[in-house]
């Protein structure tokens, strides 16, 4: 199951992951129901929206409600902070690990800073949801940990009329000790999420060894045996808890210290190539194309020149 030989794949996802660039289609119908940590003049879409800059004391840049239409479509080639969002109605199709997913109701979906990601709805199919998005850097607390999942069964009515309580909020007398409940209620919730505290101690513990040595060439067989379970039942307790296989698992760990050490080093791609478990550069270049969004390279030249897109 090792990646560090891994072929480059060439399915259709894959190559329109490599082509992510900043993009927004509303779409005519389609109704949005946002507030903001700061007033935004550049941006239509936010222009007329509320404020409340105490989403900022949680780094969060705006929250609102999405009631999307086809040909609604949002794409992002290196977001600058964590994006969470819930559906409550319908559904549409996120790309996130460089594959594009099916969201429906019921289910949430968590896409971490500085990555290609993509929303877009299905034609002839409504999508509502809600989502949250951060705004962060390399010297803040990161929302996505080692056991965040990517997606998996969320009820999102709490956090839905959290946020449409903040905006009623923010469009009235804006009380600031009001604001604050619902601000603390919306952070909370996608805590609640991404840093889950049910998690099955086996898979949390195994995913902590892992990340002590990326390096390593790690098969399914020595994975399912750290974790004490077969290796079907890794499959299952994976998808089911982290929405990824434990290929795509152990791979997201790999990318996201690839990504700090690109940003924050300058050490040669072969050698970090080498050190999250790749033979070669260009079996790792291939890789983190896919599920970044753009070559090792790039990003590095991305990182050092302060380029953070907003959106």
């Amino acid at each position: 199951m090792s990646n560090t030989h891994n072929a480059p794949s060439t399915d259709k996802a894959d190559r329109e992951a490599n082509k992510i660039k900043d993009l927004r289609i509303p779409g005519e119908d389609t109704v949005i129901e946002v507030v903001q940590a700061y007033p935004e003049k550049n941006r239509e879409w936010l222009r007329d929206a509320p404020v409340c800059d105490l989403l900022a004391q949680h780094h969060i840049l705006h929250a609102g409600v999405m009631h999307a239409r086809f040909p609604f479509e949002i794409s992002r080639a290196d977001q600058s902070g964590t994006f969470m969002m819930a559906c409550f109605a319908g559904e549409g199709r996120v790309l996130a690990d460089g594959r594009w997913m099916t969201i429906k109701a019921g289910q949430a979906c968590l896409l971490p800073p500085f990555v290609a990601n993509a929303l877009k709805c299905v034609p002839g199919k409504p999508w509502e949801f809600c989502w949250v998005r951060y705004v962060e850097s390399r010297e803040s607390v990161a929302i996505v940990s080692e056991v965040s999942p990517v997606s998996g069964a969320y009820q999102a009515e709490p956090l839905r009329m959290a946020i449409r309580g903040l905006i009623a909020e923010s469009t009235r007398q804006a009380v600031p000790s009001s604001q604050h409940h619902w601000v603390e209620l919306i952070h909370h919730y996608v805590l609640r999420f991404a840093q889950p505290h049910h998690l099955d101690e086996r898979l949390w513990k195994l995913w902590k060894t892992v990340e002590k040595d990326l390096g390593g060439d790690w098969s399914l067989t020595e994975l399912a045996e750290k974790a004490f379970v077969s290796e079907e039942h890794l499959r299952r307790m994976c998808k089911k808890q982290l929405g990824r296989s434990p290929v795509q698992q152990l791979t997201f760990l790999r990318m996201q210290r690839a990504c700090e050490l690109l940003a924050s080093t300058g050490e040669k791609i072969d050698t970090i190539a080498y050190q999250v478990g790749y033979a070669s550069g260009a079996h790792f270049s291939n890789a983190f194309t896919k599920w970044v969004g753009v070559r090792p390279s790039e990003y590095r030249e991305g990182r050092a020149g302060g380029g953070e897109r907003e959106g």
